[in-house]
């Protein structure tokens, strides 16, 4: 029965973080598949570039409770079950809601609604970290804010504030006893959204990288350009 519901909380997970804000929001404004402007993302940065600022808070918003209702999911189902090992009961609630967090960011990266073509998972990590612990979540949220005001570059202050999130779980882990299962889920997640951010790290390094505020252009028509620089 555990395993079940177990199954349950990953299914749910993945499909609710499947759901495409960015297309929907975009489609609504009247800016058809934002799949085809800019980085081809779906994410609220790239709905900034393309729709404008109301849209991209809204998808931030919509992308951030996709995260946060997965833990919150996770924990309605699984919050009596436990496995025993040895003589121990090992309670499965963390686990369970950090999956749930993890499997949700899957789901907006690669999501089945939309061919498994989606977008990074910055705002729906955020959201899952918030609804396991506010503190690490509200930290990271300041080093992005303060990255992208300094840099203008949403990709770098992206990574800063996934770094900083597990930076700062370290100590408490260690010191504040946290439960480890959310250092694991920053290290986890961080790991799959710094991949997804491969292409902004070579663009950063090469110095050209979009910064906020620069309006999109047709998805692939400004990398195309560079390449024949």
């Amino acid at each position: 029965m555990t395993a079940l519901k177990f199954l349950l909380v990953i299914v749910i997970s993945y499909f609710l973080g499947s759901i495409p804000n960015g297309v929907i929001v975009s489609k609504l404004a009247g800016k058809g598949d934002i799949r085809q402007w800019g980085s081809g993302k779906i994410g609220a940065t790239n709905v900034l570039r393309t729709v404008g600022k109301k849209a991209a808070f809204l998808v931030l918003l919509l992308d951030m409770s996709k995260g946060a209702l997965s833990v919150f999911i996770a924990g309605l189902i699984m919050q009596d079950d436990f496995v025993v090992v040895g003589n121990t009961s090992v309670w499965l609630l963390n686990t369970a809601r950090c999956a749930a967090a993890i499997v949700a960011i899957v789901g907006h990266n690669w999501p089945v609604f939309l061919g498994f073509r989606g977008g990074r998972g910055v705002s729906t990590y955020m959201g899952g970290l918030a609804a396991l612990n506010p503190i690490p979540a509200a930290f990271a949220g300041g080093v992005f804010i303060i990255g992208a005001g300094v840099t203008r570059y949403a990709s770098f202050a992206s990574i800063a504030g996934i770094v900083s999130s597990a930076a700062i779980l370290i100590p408490l882990t260690i010191f504040g006893g946290f439960p480890v299962e959310y250092l694991f889920y920053t290290l986890i997640s961080g790991t799959v959204i710094i991949y997804m951010h491969r292409d902004n790290i070579q663009r950063l390094l090469a110095g050209t990288e979009r910064k906020l505020g620069e309006k999109a252009e047709a998805a692939g028509a400004r990398d195309s350009r560079e390449r024949t620089r």
